[in-house]
């Protein structure tokens, strides 16, 4: 990872499968280097680690590939998002930055100091950001190029209680959230999502999180680029914050599957 190879892991899939399950806010690794640029002590980032976490949803990724009849490709974050987050903008057009946390975060879910004051973001997107967007367009590319189509789905999951940081935290909070783009995520996408996830309850849009993750060389331009967001309220499946898995995993990663299914017939 990192100095030794990518902070990254490209899991292969069936070679005539267009679908690329992205796992980017699973990990709570973060290098010694990058650990002492951050002010908390070390129980306090164990506490953002359980808020900020996306967990077990590497495991849910991997039963549902295992599980599916075409097995999906799998890209998954080896690094914390508190490194980088791959999902945010690294510049102007990212929203998040309002409340520190874009790409490179300098503010908690608590909205406090997480890194000191004028941290300059460059090192870490060179070293983290810039190589995992190039690595994603690459295996959306690949896809592409085997099956004349992808469909990229984001695996997340979001606390049950909203947290300080969240700009949209008001709204409802479903046990499954569907985050959606108006270009890539196609009415037939989104019909099977539903469909999939029926079984663990409803099935929210785009509160308390919204849009989908594409690779910007594709974004706005490429509709044979499909891609949808799954968040999980965590209270369905695991012990808040940060805590163990529960029965509820299985079921998840069982309707992933079923999505996984319907979406490369």
């Amino acid at each position: 990872m990192t100095d030794t190879g990518p902070s990254y892991a490209l899991l292969p899939g069936a070679p005539d499968s267009p679908v690329l399950l992205h796992v980017p806010h699973s990990s709570r690794v973060i290098p010694a280097d990058v650990r002492a640029g951050i002010v908390l002590d070390d129980a306090a980032l164990e506490r953002e680690l359980d808020h900020l976490t996306d967990a077990h949803t590497a495991e849910i990724a991997a039963r549902a590939a295992e599980a599916a009849g075409v097995t999906p490709w799998r890209f998954v974050n080896g690094v914390s998002r508190l490194v980088v987050d791959p999902e945010r903008f690294p510049d102007e057009r990212e929203e998040m930055a309002a409340v520190g946390m874009g790409a490179v975060y300098t503010r908690t879910t608590h909205r406090e100091a997480l890194r000191p004051e004028g941290t300059d973001p460059e090192p870490l997107l060179a070293r983290y950001f810039r190589p995992y967007a190039a690595a994603m367009t690459e295996a959306v590319a690949d896809r592409l190029a085997a099956t004349g189509r992808a469909v990229v789905i984001d695996v997340h999951s979001y606390p049950t209680e909203p947290l300080p940081y969240e700009l949209h935290g008001s709204g409802p909070r479903p046990p499954v959230c569907l985050g959606t783009d108006a270009f890539h995520t196609q009415p037939e996408l989104l019909a099977a999502a539903r469909e999939a996830f029926a079984p663990c309850g409803e099935t929210g849009l785009d509160s308390p999180f919204g849009g989908t993750y594409v690779p910007l060389a594709y974004y706005g331009g490429r509709r044979e680029v499909g891609a949808l967001m799954v968040e999980i309220r965590r209270d369905t499946y695991m012990t808040e914050p940060g805590g163990p898995a529960g029965p509820g995993l299985d079921r998840l990663a069982a309707c992933l599957a079923a999505l996984v299914d319907a979406v490369s017939r």
